[in-house]
């Protein structure tokens, strides 16, 4: 029997484990974290990704779970009502996505495969050597063990990434913003709705999945240089934020408060990950770790549940996982460039970094609001599922 391991647990990491398992393979899957980490914000499964989830049997699972928004609500710097639509209008997707908090759909991933997959959490790989007979792992723990592959499906950041490719920077393609993201009190009283105010470069959000006493906030702006060196430092981050945001008014005072005191934050740059290929020998990379798109393509679960569909299918139907990798990369690659041209450095349509920019944005929503939902766009359907023989 193949063996597999798989760093990373959040998306594409359980969907492999499934597509690899139903296919015979054995699978352990390795995370840093202590345990899955559940709720958090919402993320939209679209165009191709809905038809793995078809696949998986888990369509009914995530309509449970959908957060079914009802109207996004935009304001100016004081604070005004600039406008408020649907989120299908804003999307033009004519309701056809599927908006899930991510720990949700990592929730039901794992519940997929925690059965028959080993899952090592509170661990992680630290070294790598691959050879003709495998891949020789060394975990934090000590752990040592050898398996026929490796996929990194570590997120932007990836650790298998830099093991096999070298580090980060080489392939991290900065676009200009950074965002910070954190659980708060919902002390206006928001459900199923999202406020946005904007300022030239910087946007703060409140959203609310539901009725309950939190919503999640979020605080984004433009910056020209990617702050790496505050990837490992939360109060970094928190210094970082509030500076930014130090004269904004509107609900932000409150909002950075309560970003200095959650448990949760969540920091990060607006990047992607560009790699002139996405494998080397025994190791290969899917989801973000590969080809992250950043999150203002609205794509990266979408991308990674196709990305480790097309991977898994490949791996167990290839001759060799040399013919198995170049092919999944040859499949899918054109689906995770168009998916990814949807933003340019500096380009984020929801967020303008100019007071120009802005006012066209504010224009254009205010159009769009009497504008029947059009069609989604077709880079999130761009790909036809192969078929593959799922039997082990």
């Amino acid at each position: 029997m193949t063996s597999v391991l798989i760093s990373g647990a959040s998306i594409a990491g359980p969907a492999l484990a499934f597509w690899l398992r139903r296919r015979g393979v054995d699978v352990t899957v390795v995370e840093k974290s202590h345990a899955l980490r559940g709720g958090g914000y919402p993320i939209d499964i679209r165009g191709t990704a809905l038809g793995v989830i078809d696949r998986m049997g888990l369509l009914p699972r995530l309509r449970e779970a959908h957060v079914n928004s009802q109207r996004i609500t935009f304001l100016d710097g004081d604070g005004g009502l600039v406008t408020s639509m649907s989120p299908e209008t804003l999307t033009r997707s004519g309701g056809h996505d599927l908006e899930v908090r991510r720990g949700d759909l990592a929730e039901i991933l794992h519940d997929t495969v925690r059965d028959d997959v080993e899952f090592l959490f509170d661990n992680s790989i630290v070294a790598l050597d691959d050879h003709a007979g495998g891949v020789d792992v060394t975990f934090h723990s000590g752990l040592k063990r050898t398996y026929d592959h490796v996929i990194g499906a570590d997120g932007l950041h990836s650790a298998v990434r830099a093991l096999t490719f070298g580090p980060e920077e080489r392939f991290h393609h900065y676009l200009g913003y950074c965002f910070a993201g954190f659980t708060m009190p919902n002390h206006l009283g928001l459900a199923y709705e999202a406020l946005m105010w904007n300022e030239p470069g910087r946007s703060a959000v409140m959203y609310a999945v539901g009725e309950g006493e939190s919503v999640h906030g979020f605080l984004s702006f433009a910056r020209a240089e990617a702050p790496f060196g505050a990837f490992r430092d939360p109060e970094a981050q928190r210094d970082l934020v509030e500076s930014v945001f130090a004269h904004d008014g509107w609900e932000v005072p409150r909002m950075i408060k309560a970003m200095r005191e959650a448990d949760d934050l969540f920091f990060d740059t607006v990047s992607q990950i560009h790699l002139p290929r996405w494998s080397a020998g025994r190791v290969a990379l899917v989801g973000d770790s590969a080809y992250a798109p950043s999150f203002l393509t609205g794509q990266g679960s979408s991308i990674a549940l196709v990305g480790a569909y097309v991977l898994a299918g490949h791996l167990a139907t290839a001759e060799n996982h040399t013919a198995a990798f170049e092919a999944y990369e040859r499949q899918t690659r054109p689906f995770v460039e168009a998916n990814q041209g949807l933003v340019r450095e500096g380009n984020a349509e929801m967020f303008p970094s100019t007071a120009e920019a802005l006012a066209a944005r504010n224009a254009a929503l205010r159009e769009r609001t009497t504008m029947p939902a059009e069609a989604g766009r077709p880079e999130h359907s761009a790909m036809t599922l192969p078929e593959f023989d799922v039997s082990s």
